[in-house]
């Protein structure tokens, strides 16, 4: 069964807030064989729903979604998991994971932590 990762952030019509994201998904896209894609869940493209139906075109069976937030908001309490359901309807030969969000991980906090540390002057 293909599968692939689909990172997920908030969106903004700023190309200079994207920025840091298009970067992280070039970069990651290098170093994984899984199939990576970035998606917006609003105010920009490639939006989810365009990017959900563009996997499933390409024939992947399975995507998690990997929200790139801090912490489970509003949005990823109701929004998100909302637009993931309506997917799943919409695209059915797609099996459809959300996952926690990156700053929910222990290891994106021992990140978070040492670069606060660095800056801070604090660095061991």
């Amino acid at each position: 069964m293909r599968s692939a990762l689909i990172l997920l952030a908030h969106g903004s019509s700023d190309p200079h807030w994207r920025a840091p994201f298009e970067n992280l998904a070039t970069a990651l896209a290098e170093r994984l064989t899984t199939p990576l894609r970035l998606a917006y869940m609003e105010l920009c493209e490639p939006s989810l729903e365009t990017t959900v139906a563009e996997l499933e075109a390409a024939g992947i069976a399975r995507a998690e979604i990997l929200p790139l937030f801090f912490a489970a908001g509003r949005h990823l309490r109701k929004d998100v998991p909302g637009q993931v359901a309506a997917l799943g309807e919409a695209h059915p030969g797609l099996a459809l994971t959300l996952l926690p969000p990156v700053g929910e991980h222990p290891a994106f906090v021992d990140a978070l932590a040492t670069v606060i540390a660095e800056q801070a002057g604090e660095a061991s």
